[in-house]
């Protein structure tokens, strides 16, 4: 069985073209759910109108996807509440 750790580590390695990091240091998922064999994502983009909001959430599903144990994922994109810079991790900064 997968765990919420394993599909947080996943999603590290979706990157976020415009700025270079990954989408949980750049503060862009905002919840991981998993039940069983299903996770559930809730994420943004940098902006509302961002060009790549449908082609980051499915790199976010594909990569939750393959997370061993995880059979199902919904992946969610959200603008509420919207994102700023101070989500960033710290260590992104430096």
């Amino acid at each position: 069985m997968a765990d919420r750790d394993a599909v947080v580590a996943a999603l590290r390695g979706i990157i976020d073209p415009e700025t270079g990091h990954d989408l949980v240091t750049m503060g862009l998922i905002y919840e991981v759910t998993v039940r069983g064999s299903r996770a559930d994502v809730i994420m943004t983009t940098t902006t509302r109108g961002c060009p790549l909001s449908e082609m980051l959430r499915q790199g976010a599903e594909a990569a939750v996807l393959a997370v061993p144990g995880i059979t199902e994922a919904g992946v969610v994109l959200t603008w509420e509440p919207a994102w700023t810079p101070a989500r960033i991790e710290t260590r992104a900064l430096f």
